[in-house]
């Protein structure tokens, strides 16, 4: 029977939704971690809706049971991670896939100071079927590279269900999801908010339950790339719209004086209109990213930071309606030009060619002018608190 330390220095924490087949193992390996290295450890079960016997096979072997209110991987999580006393928390699902009993390159990692220690399961093994297919060859190593990219973490396996960190890292980490993708969560906003992470080798082998498993392929692989995604604008909408914005500047500015000719292909006024949809389509981009990076940083989604700040001395009120109500007067001037050619015209047929060169801009500045005045007031809005 496991006897809970009055002041641990780890505690365990796994999340339960009717793991009666699994759950006892898991309880007695960790127990076992503790007596065989001397640790001073506690175990935490949070419960997410147990109808089995679950709770009382965790009562039965002195674990601590806690009760995650709402329904959902993170919130249960969260509940039992709220509750531990330790130092240190390692947490694991208690499926009896992880191995609760060789948990000490874990906690001296956490003894060494690093605030997360992620388990890398394809350093230490996988068992055969342990992992589907579709996990294991393309849904895990796709979102580890993503997150690799986006976030610039060198972790190999960013889907590791045991992992470990102190509680102070954790509520500095201030995770705000409540299923599935919690998991990324952690590893996200543990490289945004300054924390050491590192990795170790961990085991994996096919879970002792008879049913089927919680997690769900698709409809959470997507949880998961659409955290990554929310959390990284600088990729979903800075970068494509600096590309976009480029590329329809570039084009536009040469098509203006005059068509493009080379090899029997002439680039002419109607790829005009196509470099200005490019151009308003990347200042949308933008604009997203400014309010995204906004409204994300004000909500405590994202931590601050010192170009955040920058950002709010460089962009206001005045300036984006002084920027906007200029290109509104280009645009203006521009179509008062369209309209002297063809007055000039009597009114009548117009050069296609010559004509489209002054409404196309016209068009784009008048566009471009008004969103900028609207992204300016909306922007000011969702940065009330500073």
């Amino acid at each position: 029977m496991l006897s809970v330390a009055k002041n641990p220095e780890l505690s365990i924490v796994m999340p339960c939704l009717n793991e009666e087949e699994t759950l006892a193992i898991c309880i007695e390996k960790a127990n076992a971690f503790f007596e065989t290295h001397k640790v001073e450890g506690e175990i935490i079960i949070s419960d997410n809706g147990s109808t089995d016997k679950s709770i009382e096979i965790a009562q039965s072997l002195n674990a601590t049971v806690v009760h995650a209110k709402q329904k959902g991987y993170g919130n249960a999580l969260k509940t039992g991670i709220e509750a531990a006393n330790g130092e240190f928390i390692i947490m694991g699902d208690a499926d009896d896939s992880y191995d609760f009993s060789n948990l000490m390159p874990y906690l001296d990692q956490l003894r060494k100071g690093f605030d997360l220690v992620m388990g890398n399961r394809f350093k230490g093994g996988i068992e055969d079927n342990a992992m589907p297919f579709l996990h294991k060859y393309l849904g895990n190593p796709v979102l580890s590279f993503i997150g690799r990219l986006f976030f610039k973490i060198k972790i190999g396996d960013f889907h590791c269900g045991l992992r470990g960190f102190s509680k102070s890292a954790y509520n500095r980490m201030n995770l705000k999801t409540t299923g599935m993708e919690f998991a990324s969560e952690m590893v996200v906003k543990s490289k945004l908010n300054g924390l050491s992470i590192t990795e170790v080798p961990t085991t994996l082998k096919k879970d002792g339950r008879s049913r089927k498993p919680h997690l769900k392929t698709w409809s959470d692989g997507w949880r998961h790339l659409r955290f990554l995604m929310l959390y990284a604008p600088n990729w979903v909408f800075l970068y494509p719209g600096i590309l976009l914005v480029l590329i329809g500047l570039i084009l536009g500015v040469f098509l203006l004086a005059n068509p493009l000719k080379f090899e029997g292909i002439t680039l002419d006024v109607h790829t005009l209109l196509y470099a200005s949809a490019f151009l308003l389509v990347g200042v949308q981009f933008l604009i997203f990213y400014g309010l995204t990076k906004v409204f994300a940083v004000e909500n405590e989604l994202l931590p601050k930071s010192n170009r955040y700040n920058k950002l709010f001395h460089i962009i206001n009120l005045e300036r984006g309606l002084i920027l906007g109500f200029v290109l509104l007067l280009i645009g203006l001037f521009l179509s008062l030009e369209s309209l002297s050619v063809w007055r000039d015209q009597n009114f009548g047929n117009l050069d296609v060619r010559s004509t489209l060169r002054l409404v196309i801009p016209a068009i784009t500045c008048l566009q471009l002018g008004i969103q900028t005045i609207l992204f300016s007031f909306f922007f000011s809005i969702l940065g009330l608190k500073k």
